[in-house]
């Protein structure tokens, strides 16, 4: 039943009547009376008996479509188990609203495509010393797992559609997940270039309840083969699933931010276990949870050759290491050193366009060391500092605390300065800096998806870098210190994917690409950028967190909400011998969050024991309610 209570997370039985034999069938919307109320509800599954001696009737059969298949309400099930929710809350992200005028439009069989006998090989693939052999497995009716890393300049649009084509010329097939509507599009031109029109359908909730239920039915009712989407299509159904694929899951956009909070990749996973199906993980990154696959051995990593990657790479210079500085002493406080300079001026003498990332839109207030332009971090929390007014000492943005005796950490200056940065400002400072440059900027306000391959200067936030036509001369990448000072677990890992993204729409450098960053060559996420090496720095990562007992080396559940009811929650949960309670830490609104951190082997007990409690708070009919996450994206 769709009721948002834990202790009620349960199938219930009910009788058919005689008239709804024929509709009430599994998987289709039904109507049944509960606690004197009526309530919506799936049918799940029919049977002879129930072992309860009394039984109400069934109300209503909504729709006679069966909306729910069974694949997807076993996953369902296991997705809630792993993060200690209810089936209720999955099946409502699984499952779209219903769409009468949607259900009843007149169908054809004649309208179905032909089945897909186009060529397949290798294509791009032949990069990669394994990936010839990962699209035979597909092909083949296999199921391989793969990690894959993107070369810089690669197409992944266009090799997704090949993985996906392999598998529908296996007779199987696929549902590929990615971020955001831009890459959607893009990896909709791949597959209609790829299997030809009508093979596959496009889920994503921005195309409005119409065209979204339109797509979902084309996919239950078996029309097309293939599904992509952004996050809403992780649990679409599709007949013989064969494949299943993540495009850049290191992307905070695959994170639902609805209970019980699943992440794309993690649902992914679960049902390739499930259907004994083939699974890719790709982008230029890679997550820690990825790499944990590959050590693990459930997955094998497709990468190029270091020959093959010398040769696709842009030319990488950082502007903070030692020589650097020896040329250019002002490079350390400088936001735009004299090496990005050199390198905008040259690319747009030679006619090629520069994109320029920098990591906030707008105009952010930020405060510095005068003079060694360090951010300014709170002694307590390490919290942004900010100034209230010219005469008052700086306070802290997140404890409110008072920094009245500040001193720079790396100079012992004292003194400080407020700067703005941002894509505005940034287009604005370089348009006066290049007079008769055309300036573009993309962003929240406006994504540009592809910009001319001539002179000129793109300003672009993360995650909205253009395509530029034969790509860019040179990528500059600006304030560094906005990604890796963050306050949080994957600001490196974090930093090294919007970095990676945005070189791999350079020229390489053999055809003269450039990248600079704008930070010290000696960290590693710029270490891991300037030799194109997203696995070692993945590799790295990984058994930094297994020495500090962080994710995914371990498993993490945050409780949070007031005091009193995060202390009546875990006080009656079940927690396993191992887990471990770490907090309270302030949250927003005078509530608190407290962790739990138990090992990888104790994870179902974990989700189990916080689902438990959960449940005795539901049915006590606690006032407080209290939000339940495992595997938070972030931990403090």
């Amino acid at each position: 039943m769709d009721v948002p209570l834990a202790h009620l997370d349960r199938p219930f039985d009910y009788l058919v009547p005689a008239e709804l034999d024929g509709t009430a069938v599994a998987g289709v919307r039904v109507k049944v009376r509960f606690a004197g109320q009526l309530v919506d509800g799936w049918l799940l599954e029919r049977v002879a008996e129930s072992d309860h001696p009394r039984l109400s009737y069934l109300e209503k059969v909504v729709s006679p479509e069966p909306v729910l298949a069974p694949e997807i309400a076993a996953l369902a099930r296991a997705v809630a188990d792993r993060y200690a929710g209810s089936l209720a809350d999955v099946l409502r992200l699984a499952v779209p609203p219903r769409h009468a005028r949607v259900e009843k439009e007149p169908r054809a069989d004649d309208d179905r495509p032909a089945p897909f006998d186009g060529p397949v090989g290798p294509r791009g693939w032949g990069d990669y010393p394994a990936g010839p052999a990962y699209l035979r497995a597909l092909t083949e009716g296999r199921a391989p797992r793969a990690v894959w890393s993107a070369l810089a300049g690669e197409d992944w649009a266009a090799r997704y559609a090949d993985a996906v084509a392999a598998t529908v010329a296996g007779g199987r097939g696929a549902v590929v997940v990615v971020a955001d509507n831009r890459d959607l599009d893009r990896l909709d031109t791949a597959l209609t270039a790829a299997l030809g029109p009508g093979r596959h359908a496009c889920l994503s909730a921005a195309l409005g309840p119409a065209r979204r239920y339109r797509a979902f039915l084309a996919a239950r009712r078996g029309d097309v083969p293939v599904v992509i989407g952004t996050r809403a299509a992780m649990f679409a159904p599709v007949d013989r699933l064969g494949l299943v694929a993540v495009w850049d899951d290191g992307d905070d956009l695959h994170a639902e931010p609805r209970a019980p909070y699943p992440h794309a990749r993690e649902v992914l996973l679960t049902r390739a276990q499930l259907a004994e199906a083939g699974a890719l993980v790709g982008g230029y990154a890679r997550t820690a949870e990825a790499q944990l696959l590959v050590e693990t051995g459930w997955a094998r990593e497709v990468v190029a050759d270091r020959a093959t990657v010398r040769a696709r790479t842009p030319a990488i210079a950082p502007t903070g290491d030692d020589p650097q500085l020896a040329r250019d002493p002002g490079a350390a406080t400088a936001r735009l050193p004299s090496l990005a300079w050199t390198a905008a001026r040259d690319t747009l003498r030679a006619d090629a366009p520069v994109l320029v990332q920098v990591p906030r839109r707008g105009y952010l207030p930020s405060v510095s060391c005068a003079d060694c332009r360090t951010p300014a971090r709170c002694p307590h929390c390490a919290g942004p500092l900010a100034l209230r007014s010219h005469d008052a000492p700086p306070a802290c943005r997140w404890c409110g605390r008072v920094a009245a005796a500040y001193a720079c950490p790396e100079c012992g200056g004292r003194r400080l300065r407020a700067a703005v940065t941002g894509a505005r400002r940034t287009a604005e400072e370089l348009g006066r800096a290049f007079p008769g440059v055309p300036v573009r900027t993309s962003g929240r306000e406006e994504v540009l998806a592809t910009v001319p391959g001539g002179a000129g200067l793109v300003i672009a936030t993360p995650g909205a870098e253009p395509v530029a036509e034969g790509g860019y001369g040179a990528v500059l990448l600006l304030d560094s210190w906005a990604l890796l000072t963050r306050a949080d677990l994957r600001a490196g890992e974090e930093a090294l994917r919007r970095w990676l993204a945005a070189a791999a729409l350079a020229r390489p450098a053999p055809a003269g690409g450039r990248v600079v960053v704008v930070a010290d060559g000696a960290l590693a996420p710029v270490q891991a950028l300037l030799r194109w090496d997203a696995a070692w720095f993945a590799a790295r990562e990984l058994a930094e967190r297994r020495e500090l007992g962080f994710p995914p080396a371990v498993k993490m559940a945050s409780v949070t909400g007031v005091a009193d009811a995060v202390a009546d929650l875990l006080a009656g949960a079940p927690l396993p011998e191992e887990a471990e309670l770490l907090g309270p830490v302030p949250a927003d609104d005078d509530r608190e969050r407290m962790l739990v951190r138990v090992p990888r082997a104790r994870a179902a007990a974990l989700a189990e024991a916080l689902h438990a409690a959960a449940g005795r708070r539901s049915a006590r009919k606690a006032a407080e309610p209290v939000r339940l996450q495992v595997d938070p994206l972030s931990l403090f």
